[in-house]
Parts: structure tokens; C-alpha cells; sequence
């Protein structure tokens, strides 16, 4: 009996894939002698590891936005001119010094976590991800808010620890797609 892929299901019978008019297909596969089908239709779905990847990308480019959006602001109104930004707000409010430093982290740490979740998506092993990538992205967006909020000793302590989460994922993953 031939199998009939399914995106990443495998189907031994076309109907119990829930596909409408999958019935037509598998009567001229039959007909051409042919054992194996792609659909159009199978299209692949976003998975945790992708989606978190892509709510990373999101989230750094949200404090982009909102630092231009606020250093805009400041420039029509007059109180910075146009060229009197540094790349860290140093002369800004604690505020936006405490913005252009959690993007700088979400920027500093793409490459390391984004990467090792590419590098799953790209070897086909985001079984190895999926479980703990939204854990990662809840822990990334969590440092990235308590950066705003504050800069108080409890906040400094609960922003590493949100960081270390992200880093024992960081390593769990690493070591799992090393030697998988």
C-alpha cells in the first residue's frame, strides 16, 4: 500500500487526512501508477521555535519603533535637534537610556539565540526546540520590560534572572543540537 505525505503527516488512506477533493488526486495516482503525492495545499505551518524566532525579531524591532518614535518626537518639538542623539541616549532621560539598552540586548542576543533556533528550523530538529521556545521568548520580552520599568536592586536581580533563563535555554539547545 503507498503512503501519501502529507506535510508532515503521513496518510495511509487520503480521506483521513481531511483534505477536500484529495479523493480526485489519489484516482489519477492510481490511474499514472504513482506512489507518492504532494499537494499544493501542504503548505507549512509555523512552529514554536519559528514563531518564537519571529515574536524575538517582533519584540526588537517594537523597542526600535518606540525609541524612534519617542526621539522623533523630541526632535519636532524642539528639544533635541536632529543630530544630538548617541547611540546609548546618554543624554536623554534614564528612560531611554534604559530603552536603547534593552534593545541592545534583544540586538546583542538575536545572533545567539535566534541563530540556534534557525539552525533547528534549518536541520529539521525544532523537535528539540518547539517545547521550550516560548518559555525562551516569555523570558526575553520579561527581561526587556523589567529593563524599562526599573533599575532598583530587585529589578536588576529579577532582569538577570529572566537573562539566566534564557541562557540555560541558550545551552540546553546548543548541547541538543550538537548531538542530535
Amino acid at each position: 500500500m503507498a503512503r501519501f505525505p502529507i506535510g508532515t503527516r503521513q496518510c495511509w488512506w487520503p480521506s483521513s487526512c481531511g483534505l477536500p477533493g484529495y479523493e480526485q488526486v489519489l484516482s489519477f495516482a492510481s490511474f499514472t501508477g504513482a506512489t507518492e503525492i504532494q499537494t499544493q495545499s501542504s503548505a507549512k505551518k509555523m512552529n514554536p521555535t519559528l514563531t518564537a524566532l519571529t515574536g524575538f525579531v517582533a519584540w526588537s524591532l517594537f523597542l526600535l519603533l518606540l525609541m524612534e518614535v519617542i526621539r522623533s518626537r523630541l526632535v519636532v518639538t524642539e528639544v533635541v535637534p536632529a543630530n544630538g542623539f548617541t547611540p546609548d541616549n546618554a543624554n536623554l532621560s534614564p528612560f531611554m537610556q534604559r530603552l536603547a539598552r534593552a534593545h541592545a540586548n534583544c540586538v546583542e542576543g538575536l545572533p545567539i539565540f535566534g541563530g540556534l533556533m534557525l539552525i533547528a528550523a534549518v536541520a529539521e530538529k525544532t523537535t528539540l526546540t518547539d517545547s521550550l521556545a516560548y518559555v525562551f521568548l516569555g523570558a526575553r520580552i520579561v527581561q526587556s520590560v523589567i529593563h524599562l520599568a526599573s533599575i532598583s536592586s530587585l529589578a536588576v536581580t529579577l532582569r538577570f534572572l529572566a537573562f539566566a533563563v534564557q541562557l540555560a535555554i541558550g545551552v540546553y539547545w546548543a548541547g541538543r543540537l550538537l548531538w542530535a
